[in-house]
């Protein structure tokens, strides 16, 4: 009987990969090359700060969008200003509050004239298919969905059958509005990432960059963009959509605005401080050196060896020059034996190590938990600072935060560098595997110490208030246990095993981290 189970096991495996072998893609599509714009000095936004730029040659100017209202009032007065072109790249673009209003935005502006290019990846369009064809009919905007799944087989047999090029996806995270302003960071185009979603909010980072650096952008945009993985989303659906199909689209769209125009999230942008500077120009920027760096989108395509198409390399420079300390926000943080062995070697040159990641309470994938816990001890050992993010409201803490559009509990999603208080990286790489290896990534670097000097202050000044502190004790056979600290209330709180979790969720990471799939993290 267990050979005849196995032999039945055997066939059925076979079965999955002769089908998923026979996924395909479309082909003989038609599928232009662009650019982006180069006259865009007289554009309204080119306009409007061209006396600051020329003032910091070289130089470009940056904001830090905290706070995910800011960040999508950010996004959506840049729209609302935009003349000749919007470029959009992200890995998830949900169907949700945010993602259709921000959709409304961008028609919009395409309703004006301006070309809008959207590039996703298609790890968010599962069943999707009929939404970006509509909005890619519109004769001012093309959809462009990278590296997608055949649409012929199911994307869970396409995991297994298509190993190491499904599982490999763009993570990039990049808004830019006539080649003269853009937003780099962490956020994906969600109700999540902008403080929108009753019971999950991530804690994010984003930057409004403009000047010299926002070419480069978009010279990073136009690599994906012209790639051969990116494929047209009509293309993709097989047809385009029928008149009837488009005009019900934009009804509904238009139906469900209508039923936000007195929401509270729409009236704060009305009354949003930061997008009235935006528009009348009163903006502070913090000027620079800046370079985009970022992963090419050959690396999908290319062994993990080839890294002449990663990002990752191009931050040692940084790295190795540091004299005095280096500030880590990753919400998934999984450093390898590598990862602890060049902060040993830090820590032995006299350089501070902090770093803030998820807890197993606040981090939203579990697994990955599984892989970053392994390697505690051995970063306490080396002298790293190790804090986790402790983020959990009570139900009326809840209430309290959500009128102003806060959440019943919220993860870290920040990820940002800050090397010496003088430079800073922010963009969309996390500390792991599955993010130097297998993804594409993208950010910002650059030097500016009134910048460095306030992430750090707020290090110093807050981590205590949102984070647990960990520490190694011995106990009485010499073993070595963590401790995390906490305060609630101003009282200090102490756990002997992770906060405000189950024992189930702490044995299910267990078995997790027997698993051989650190790689894949």
């Amino acid at each position: 009987m267990i050979h005849k189970n196995l032999i039945i096991f055997l066939l059925i495996i076979l079965a999955l990969l002769v089908v998923g072998g026979c996924a395909t893609l479309p082909e003989n599509f038609e599928k232009p090359e662009s650019f982006a714009y180069t006259d865009t000095d007289d554009t309204r936004i080119g306009r409007a700060r061209r006396d600051e730029i020329n003032a910091h040659p070289g130089q470009s100017g940056f904001l830090l969008l905290v706070s995910g209202l800011d960040a999508f009032h950010a996004r959506t007065v840049l729209a609302e200003n935009a003349e000749r072109s919007i470029d959009v790249q992200y890995y998830l673009y949900h169907d949700d509050m945010i993602g259709m209003l921000f959709t409304d935005q961008l028609i919009k502006a395409a309703d004006r004239g301006v070309r809008v290019r959207i590039l996703v990846d298609d790890m968010d369009f599962e069943d999707r298919y009929l939404g970006p064809a509509v909005v890619d009919s519109h004769p001012n905007i093309e959809v462009r969905i990278f590296n997608p799944f055949s649409r012929e087989t199911s994307r869970i047999i396409q995991f297994v059958t298509r190993i190491g090029s499904v599982t490999r996806r763009m993570h990039n995270k990049l808004f830019i509005v006539d080649n003269q302003m853009a937003i780099l960071g962490g956020r994906n185009i969600g109700d999540e990432y902008f403080e929108a979603d009753l019971d999950l909010g991530f804690s994010d980072l984003d930057v409004l960059a403009i000047g010299p650096v926002v070419k480069e952008a978009s010279t990073s945009f136009d690599k994906y963009w012209n790639d051969e993985l990116a494929y047209p989303a009509i293309a993709l659906r097989g047809k385009a959509p029928t008149p009837q199909e488009i005009e019900q689209g934009h009804k509904e769209l238009d139906e469900f605005i209508a039923q936000q125009a007195d929401s509270a999230y729409l009236q704060s942008l009305r009354t949003s401080d930061l997008a009235n500077k935006i528009r009348q120009g009163q903006v502070r920027y913090r000027w620079g050196k800046a370079e985009i760096i970022y992963d090419h989108p050959e690396k999908l395509q290319q062994d993990f060896n080839q890294t002449q198409y990663h990002l990752a390399p191009k931050l040692q420079p940084y790295t190795k020059s540091l004299t005095q300390e280096l500030i880590i926000f990753s919400p998934y943080f999984v450093p390898g034996k590598a990862g602890v062995a060049i902060f040993r070697q830090l820590r032995e040159r006299g350089v501070r190590v902090l770093i803030l990641t998820n807890s197993l309470a606040s981090n939203d994938v579990a697994v990955v938990h599984s892989g970053y816990a392994k390697y505690r001890k051995d970063l306490l050992r080396v002298g790293v600072e190790l804090y986790e993010f402790k983020k959990q409201l009570t139900r009326q803490q809840r209430k309290r935060v959500w009128s102003r559009h806060g959440s019943s509990k919220a993860s870290l999603h920040a990820k940002s560098f800050v090397f010496d208080r003088q430079h800073v990286f922010i963009g969309s790489l996390n500390l792991d595997p599955r993010a130097y290896h297998h993804n594409t990534e993208i950010g910002v670097i650059f030097t500016s110490k009134e910048i460095g000097n306030k992430m750090g202050e707020w290090f110093d000044q807050n981590i205590e208030k949102v984070a647990f502190r960990l520490e190694l004790q011995k106990d009485r056979d010499g073993n070595d246990n963590i401790v995390w600290y906490g305060l609630k209330d101003g009282e200090q709180e102490v756990f002997n095993v992770e906060p405000h979790t189950t024992y189930w969720q702490r044995l299910g990471v267990g078995f997790l981290s027997l698993l051989p799939i650190e790689s894949q993290l």
